[in-house]
């Protein structure tokens, strides 16, 4: 059997996607959110396992598939049946810091195939970035068609990103915003990752501070309501559902709540306005990587 390609994915909705497209080759899909909660610099390991299964279970109350993990990542024990890897990752923070675990995984393994990246985002003639998934058909083959080989320097600075992630000092990822590389939207995701750190003033991310924001400039008439904007004004953070239905249940002491409205009380008008910081109060206890929820 001749070598063919190994297709890893961003998630299940794009792996049917390609699917239905009739991609060849084989599809690894990644399910995981390195995003949020603990992680180790060693992907290749049960103890990486066991570190993501216990924040998964704790926090959203999600029983990992470990069977179907293995499973998929065992496909990456026969590189020799490969002549390529192609990742198919999107412009977010959610898309990138698995982006550069992956590719951390590969060199783990020691995998040395040609690695190709395609990367949604702008769409010519589009206003607002795009997800691979919502691509038609025909913009899905066009980005894959233009897919970027990565360099060595490229996948040295994705496993350089992914140990100072999983570091107790995320201010040395600062000097990488300007750094030029095949990643487009590297500078823009590393932005959004230090923003997810309360500040000086109010104690509140840029994040919760947006949430606030919108209860306080718009009608909002429920927290499914509050949500639906939340999904849609995020930026670059790719955040999901039940990501965005965690940090609106700790804001909940900042708003007041009835049948028909949402609206900022006292102390979200404080946080909004400066005059208060909230940080000890809010007491978020999640994890970037190496790195505690707390002001850098």
């Amino acid at each position: 059997m001749g070598a063919k390609t190994l297709h890893i994915t961003n998630g299940s909705s794009l792996t049917t996607y390609l699917n239905e497209l009739e991609f060849e080759g084989d599809i690894l899909t990644w399910h995981e959110m390195l995003c949020e909660g603990p992680t180790i610099e060693d992907i290749n390991s049960s103890k990486f396992i066991e570190v993501r299964q216990q924040f998964l279970q704790e926090f959203y109350d999600i029983e990992a598939d470990i069977i179907k993990v293995k499973q998929d990542l065992d496909k990456l024990d026969c590189a020799e049946c490969y002549n390529e890897i192609i990742l198919w990752f999107e412009y977010d923070l959610f898309c990138h810091i698995n982006l550069i675990a992956v590719i951390s995984l590969l060199v783990q393994k020691k995998i040395k195939l040609p690695v190709f990246l395609v990367c949604s985002g702008r769409v010519h003639g589009v206003k607002d970035l795009k997800g691979l998934s919502e691509l038609s058909s025909s913009q899905l083959t066009d980005h894959y068609e233009a897919r970027v080989r990565l360099t060595a320097d490229d996948i040295d600075l994705a496993r350089t990103l992914w140990q100072l992630y999983n570091g107790k000092d995320h201010n040395l990822l600062k000097p990488y915003i300007v750094k030029h590389s095949s990643f487009d939207y590297l500078s823009n995701c590393l932005k959004a990752h230090l923003q997810r750190f309360p500040n000086s003033l109010n104690g509140l991310s840029e994040l919760e501070l947006n949430i606030l924001k919108i209860i306080n400039c718009r009608e909002i008439h429920s927290r499914n309501h509050l949500l639906g904007y939340a999904l849609n004004y995020q930026g670059y953070y790719g955040y999901g559902d039940l990501q965005f239905e965690r940090i609106i249940d700790r804001l909940s002491m900042f708003f007041s709540e009835t049948d028909e409205y949402l609206a900022l009380n006292e102390d979200g008008l404080k946080a909004l306005n400066n005059e208060k910081n909230y940080e000890a109060e809010i007491s978020d206890q999640m994890v970037y990587g190496g790195v505690h929820k707390k002001r850098l």
